[in-house]
């Protein structure tokens, strides 16, 4: 049964039941407006307390029961996605209220990480046309394979929060999601040995990550069913066995028939479980006056009282 709150319309998505979508009305905006504007961007990244604040006037909003609905989804084995969206795009809503409204709903299931990347609580990135990085973040004309955040830093990533922030010119691109309930071949290689022994991880410069760390791809929650940390361009592979079984990993994840493919509108907000669902993105068709930012966010789930 799908949970009611006033101001919001809950729905299930049309490709998998599994992801549940939340539409802000309005009126829900328009009373952020307020409680939005006491704090700056600023004053958000540099004072970590105004950022429960602005969660807190987010949940008041809806008598406690937003941020209860989205931890339950979250950490539910049987969702652990939702995407919150406008109704439309009102003109109220510009980056820096996204920015906030990402902000909100991210403290209201737990607290992100330091991004090194950006050097705050969150990043913001552009794919262009035109991109000289070294990672597969910003490359526009390549496909971004299924793969979980957080796998080469030392910080606990139960979860992870993307906004679309801008989006022009951009044809392609579309997220893909894949559980690893529905991916074929989970329990084949969730059983195989390789995966469940430590792997070296480590990123490029751009991460601004100056350590390595070494963890499974493979392990399990407390009720014993499979959860993954895998990316396919951090591992550093120390034999054979390892080399072959990432190859097969990445072969695998690519060539299933239950990935999900979901177009997202600018204001958007998708929020996934790290450790059950893998994520990636389609190439976009090329344009040179193509332009799309994402915020991130990614974190830890509060501790239960």
């Amino acid at each position: 049964m799908i949970d009611k709150i006033d101001g919001f319309n809950i729905s299930l998505n049309k490709k998998s039941s599994r992801i549940v979508e939340i539409s802000i009305s309005e009126e829900i905006i328009n009373k952020l407006i307020f409680p939005f504007n006491k704090f700056d961007i600023t004053a958000l990244e540099y004072k970590p307390f105004t950022r429960f604040t602005i969660a807190k006037s987010l949940d008041d909003l809806t008598k406690n029961r937003l941020s209860k609905l989205l931890n339950k989804i979250l950490r539910d084995r049987k969702k652990g996605c939702f995407i919150i969206k406008p109704n439309k795009i009102f003109s109220k809503i510009d980056d820096i209220f996204l920015v906030k409204l990402s902000t909100a709903v991210a403290y209201l299931v737990g607290t992100p990480n330091h991004d090194a990347m950006a050097g705050k609580y969150y990043a913001r990135f552009h794919v262009k046309h035109e991109d000289n990085s070294d990672s597969y973040l910003r490359k526009a004309y390549i496909n971004m394979d299924l793969h979980t955040d957080g796998t080469y830093v030392k910080e606990t990533t139960d979860w992870l929060l993307m906004t679309k922030i801008e989006e022009k010119n951009v044809k392609g691109g579309q997220t893909i999601m894949l559980h690893l309930d529905d991916w074929e071949h989970c329990n084949e290689l969730f059983k195989n040995p390789v995966g469940r022994k430590n792997f070296v991880w480590s990123s490029p410069k751009s991460k601004n990550i100056d350590y390595k760390v070494e963890h499974p791809i493979f392990f399990k929650d407390n009720k014993g069913r499979p959860q993954i940390s895998y990316i396919d361009q951090f591992p550093e592979p120390k034999n054979m066995k390892q080399g072959n079984f990432l190859q097969n990993l990445s072969d695998s994840l690519e060539q299933s028939k239950n990935k999900i493919l979901i177009e997202l509108p600018v204001g958007s907000i998708i929020a996934a479980n790290n450790y059950f669902w893998l994520h990636g993105r389609k190439a976009f068709v090329e344009n040179r006056l193509l332009s799309r930012e994402l915020l991130r966010l990614r974190g830890s789930f509060f501790c239960k009282n």
